[in-house]
């Protein structure tokens, strides 16, 4: 195999939507300040973050301890790294001048060698490198090279690359063949050092990450001989387990690895990681040890939100068809990084199947982490609450009913300013013949074959269109991705070009339609599709869901909330046979959603606990919204999987 297409950057893409257009603002306006007062502590009544003056201290310029995680930096870099693609987005010279003054602070705390990490340069410096397992310097390091990355293609300024570039030179030198064989505890440096690599074009970065990937697995026992040998832990009584070697990934080599097993996040950049090295090398062999991995969670691990990592134990995969709703971890990283790992397998290879999930996890479980004003996150993403129990009983803490306004381990809020301005990146790939569109999504971009324009009122209509002003006399290919929910052989499936028919199925290949021909300037592709509401059923495997249906339209996943349902929504049924009535929510913090309206019934009982007289069906009609949108009117009860009448 080799590389089918290459990514696309963030300023080639301006987004014009509908849906996007407002999130992004949102994010821009209110997330970014918000969160760069968290980061310097200037927000009364969050957990303290300390982020900033940590740097501010292991660079001489303040007076004090280290404060936090001990991978407390990583949120500076990825803060920064959304910083980067919202100037890319909306350029803010206030902004980047902040940005650009704790980038001098990063600079000045940087070691003589090149090492950079706040907790050890303060704190333990005599403990570098001496527990990769646990204390994440190699993860801090991948983090601040994505950050570097991001701001010198945005901005042209080196100064954030030559701090990374400084210590990946030191990584390189310590890590490899002929070295300490060392692997990071947490996965994330082989994906800054596969971006370092395509930036600066040395090699060495991409043969470094290799050799992370690829050492990992050779020796399951790496973690506890690195216990034994240093004999102290970070995590005291609640360290990892060293001979749980599935749990980090370490059981096999890559690529015998046939399940998700162990931290969600952790896993799944891994995979991505090496679904990037993948496509880059041409590996096939490590291609094909992607799709298995893919395979697994798609078809056995994951939510119908695209949440993932059922289990609050070790915020990690549990096994297949365990996928509890009222108990679900499915951390918002570990969405985030499933469109990480989609858009490289997409990279790889264009098939629907990848553009598919990630359509979903950035219409349902990543922006779900998110309150609709921007300052409240969720770092757990369940399918049911339960006021009383969720959030309050052994076993359902960590489930809450309304999201925090910030959390010790920050890691969600600043992953979800990373992702959601770099959106455009994630909606088009382009290679030597072809022209992929990923996502549904009005924008302009700005490609090498052509300037698009994409207008749409997707994801509440099925209709979109592609305006095409070509840069080469030279026919290609636009090959526009069709979610796989829309029915091709449908009637009200209609695609053209220029008013003229397509023969769909002859162009059809993988979920993307073809369409080759020598492109005239304002030539455009229309496709317009019914946007039915679906009921969705679970394989018997998954005991959760048995008897139960959930709603979905177009890339939406919908969930019932008390609020509009009243209590004990559990006692809600579902018509076998039914019709949804669409409606637009015209005021309040829902506004602009299309919300459903479905017939339906409640099965009412007396006060007794337990009865022999079968309950009573009493008509009742149900109200679902969107449910990256739930919880964002006050603490209610909420379920995604109701069931169904008999």
């Amino acid at each position: 195999m080799s590389k089918t297409a290459n990514e696309i950057r963030v300023s080639q893409v301006e987004i014009r939507d509908g849906f996007w257009s407002e999130i992004q603002d949102r994010i821009i306006d209110v997330v970014i300040p918000f969160q760069e007062k968290v980061l310097n502590d200037e927000v009364e009544g969050v957990p303290k973050s300390h982020a900033i003056e940590n740097f501010r201290i292991a660079a001489g310029l303040s007076e004090g301890e280290f404060y936090g995680m001990v991978f407390q930096d990583s949120d500076v870099a990825k803060w920064l790294e959304g910083v980067a693609y919202s100037l890319a987005v909306k350029p803010d010279p206030e902004l980047e001048a902040r940005a650009d003054g704790i980038i001098d602070i990063i600079e000045k705390a940087q070691q003589p060698d090149g090492y950079l990490d706040t907790y050890f340069i303060i704190k333990e410096p005599e403990h570098r490198w001496q527990n990769l397992q646990e204390c994440h310097e190699l993860y801090c390091a991948g983090h601040m090279m994505e950050a570097a990355v991001a701001y010198y293609e945005t901005t042209g300024k080196d100064k954030l690359l030559g701090v990374v570039q400084r210590m990946a030179d030191h990584i390189i030198s310590r890590f490899g063949e002929g070295k300490e064989r060392g692997i990071p505890g947490h996965q994330e440096v082989e994906i800054g050092l596969m971006k370092l690599y395509r930036v600066t074009g040395r090699t060495e970065y991409k043969e470094m990450a290799r050799f992370f990937l690829e050492e990992r697995g050779k020796n399951p026992d790496y973690f506890y001989e690195e216990k034994k040998k240093r004999g102290w832990q970070h995590w005291g009584q609640y360290t990892l387990d060293p001979l749980d070697t599935a749990y980090a990934q370490v059981h096999a080599p890559v690529y015998e690895q046939k399940k998700a097993v162990g931290h969600a996040v952790r896993a799944v950049y891994m995979y991505t990681a090496m679904a990037d090295l993948a496509g880059e090398d041409g590996d096939k062999r490590l291609y094909d040890a992607c799709l298995t991995l893919w395979d697994n969670i798609v078809n056995q691990r994951m939510y119908i939100t695209g949440g993932i990592g059922s289990t609050v134990e070790g915020e990690a995969f549990s096994t297949d068809y365990d996928l509890p709703n009222d108990m679900a971890y499915a951390e918002t990283c570990a969405s985030i990084a499933m469109v990480f790992f989609a858009r490289r397998m997409l990279e790889a290879e264009p098939d629907g199947r990848f553009a598919d999930i990630m359509e979903r996890e950035l219409y349902n479980s990543t922006i779900s982490g998110i309150q609709l004003n921007g300052k409240q996150y969720f770092y757990v993403n369940p399918l049911e609450v339960n006021p009383g129990i969720s959030g309050k009983i052994f076993g359902y803490r960590h489930d809450l009913p309304e999201r925090p306004g910030w959390y010790e381990c920050a890691c969600c809020p600043t992953n979800l300013v990373r992702m959601v301005t770099a959106l455009g990146s994630y909606a088009w790939s382009e290679n030597d013949t072809a022209v992929y569109s990923h996502l549904f999504m009005g924008q302009k971009a700005d490609l090498k074959k052509a300037e698009i324009i994409v207008k749409t009122d997707y994801p509440w209509e099925g209709r979109v269109s592609y305006e095409v002003f070509p840069k080469t006399e030279m026919p290609f290919t636009l090959a526009v991705h069709i979610p796989s929910y829309v029915q091709i052989q449908d009637e009200c499936t209609v695609i053209t070009v220029n008013g003229g028919p397509v023969s769909i199925e002859k162009q059809m290949k993988k979920g993307y339609l073809y369409i080759n021909r020598t492109w005239q300037a304002g030539d455009r592709v229309e496709i317009c599709f019914d946007m039915k509401v679906r009921k969705v059923f679970a394989n018997g495997k998954v005991r959760d869901d048995a008897g139960c249906v959930a709603l979905m339209r177009g890339p939406f996943v919908y969930c019932f909330e008390g609020v509009d349902n009243g209590e004990d929504i559990q006692t809600l049924r579902i018509p076998r046979e039914w019709k949804a009535e669409i409606c637009r929510c015209e005021d309040g913090v829902l506004k602009g959603n299309v919300l459903l309206k479905i017939p339906g019934y409640r099965m009412c009982t007396g006060d007794e606990l337990y009865s022999e007289e079968r309950p009573r069906k009493e008509e009742a009609v149900l109200t679902a919204v969107p449910y990256y949108a739930w919880a964002n009117r006050g603490e209610n009860q909420m379920r995604v999987w109701m069931l169904e009448e008999n």
